[in-house]
């Protein structure tokens, strides 16, 4: 059954009921447009649930500079949006809906109840009182001949013909919540350049592990170590060892150059520090000690305090000759060469890299080959680390799409 359902001229239509797809809805509401919002789930906001599981890390408190860096490559194309509404609007924001935050000691803010649902549940009800019409287990599939969009739910299809339409509709990590890139083929069609999706904040594979280490270690977290692509600083921080190779903060920190340098090269080594609190002199000292009877696994205890998964790793990557020799153990201790080989797949990851290009639009977030169509959230080609870092730039796209929404409409 199709149903052909015309839209007042102040009429909108957004695709995806995400942290972008929400603030879009609200700029627009307050702006005086009757806003209806389609979401394929059978509820909106569940990627951005999910990411709160355990503490929801809103945004981060690190000066402007240093956090525009985390969006490396496409930082000229977020920092308008972050100028507009970053991590400082954002708290406000937050403090508007009657939710608290405060600095953890990485820096990373946090609700005050750490988590995300009752933060969604006073922002949905703003929205509702505002008049947007969520619209739920409505599936977007592309347009018809006339331009219309083609709405799919439990009744059949609708035609939808909005003065202006919003599409916010992820990633393809994570796809059942929603985000599974399915849009990538129907904006394609239309000529939109769309830059390879990738997986992004994500784990790696080595080539194998022992079965030894997968039955022994698996899942055993690497803390207070430092790691970087060979050659390169490296980052203090922790991982965990999996049963296909590593996953973590610190991994998900280094993703974007682990990810790049695979690409070009077929692998990437990464460096390691297991004792980043102590020099490579006063490793070899400790280590040039005489051990007498004792096992090198206990010297290396007694006078590293290395043991469990560190121990595990070096006797895995490290020639057994070079346990006989300080000089060469010491700096195997301090510079742990790995090879990763390819990332996990995409939908494990925690967001993805690429998406409509940049290019594609103008400085509103609309398409150059679509009037009225514009674009926001984690469907634009760029990709930050977590850390706060992703829900801001989809808040900040989101309004400001809303935003170029509202100006287009007063306009057109």
């Amino acid at each position: 059954m199709t149903s052909d359902t015309p839209c007042s001229a102040q009429s909108v239509a957004i695709i995806g009921g995400g942290p972008a797809g929400l603030m879009a809805a609200e700029v627009l509401s307050q702006a005086g447009f009757k806003v209806d919002l389609y979401d394929a789930m059978p509820s909106v906001g569940r990627k951005f649930l999910l990411a709160g599981v355990g503490g929801m890390n809103i945004t981060h408190s690190e000066a402007y500079p240093a956090f525009l860096s985390r969006y490396a490559g496409r930082a000229p194309m977020i920092a308008p949006l972050l100028r507009s509404f970053g991590a400082e609007a954002l708290c406000e924001w937050i403090h508007g809906l009657g939710i608290q935050t405060f600095v953890g000691s990485s820096g990373r803010v946090f609700p005050t109840d750490m988590k995300a649902a009752p933060l969604l549940r006073a922002w949905l009800k703003r929205l509702r009182d505002g008049g947007v019409v969520i619209h739920t287990r409505h599936r977007w599939l592309g347009w018809n001949a006339d331009d219309s969009l083609r709405i799919a739910n439990a009744e059949g299809e609708l035609a939808i013909r909005p003065a202006a339409t919003l599409l916010a509709l992820g990633g393809a990590s994570w796809a059942r919540l929603g985000s599974d890139g399915a849009w990538v083929p129907m904006l394609e069609r239309r000529g939109v350049k769309i830059t390879r999706l990738q997986a992004a904040n994500c784990g790696f594979e080595v080539s194998s592990w022992s079965v030894l280490l997968r039955s022994k270690f698996a899942g055993a977290p690497l803390k207070n170590i430092a790691m970087g692509l060979a050659g390169l600083p490296l980052r203090l921080g922790e991982c965990v060892l999996t049963h296909t190779g590593l996953e973590g903060s610190l991994i998900y920190a280094l993703s974007a150059q682990i990810r790049e340098t695979i690409n070009l090269q077929g692998s990437a080594t990464v460096e390691i520090d297991l004792l980043p609190g102590k020099s490579l002199v006063d490793v070899q000292k400790a280590l040039s000690k005489p051990r007498g009877s004792r096992s090198v696994a206990k010297h290396l205890h007694n006078q590293l305090g290395i043991d469990g998964v560190k121990a595990a790793l070096l006797r895995e990557v490290v020639p057994a000759a070079s346990f006989a020799d300080p000089a060469l153990l010491a700096h195997a201790v301090k510079g742990l060469k790995l090879t990763l080989i390819r990332p996990r797949p995409m939908d494990e990851a925690i967001s993805t890299a690429g998406g409509v290009a940049f290019e594609a639009m103008d400085q509103r977030l609309m398409l150059n080959l679509a009037p009225g169509v514009f674009c926001a959230g984690e469907m634009l080609d760029w990709e930050a680390p977590t850390g706060g870092y992703l829900l801001t730039g989809c808040f900040a796209s989101g309004r400001a799409a809303g935003l170029g929404m509202v100006e287009w409409l007063r306009h057109a």
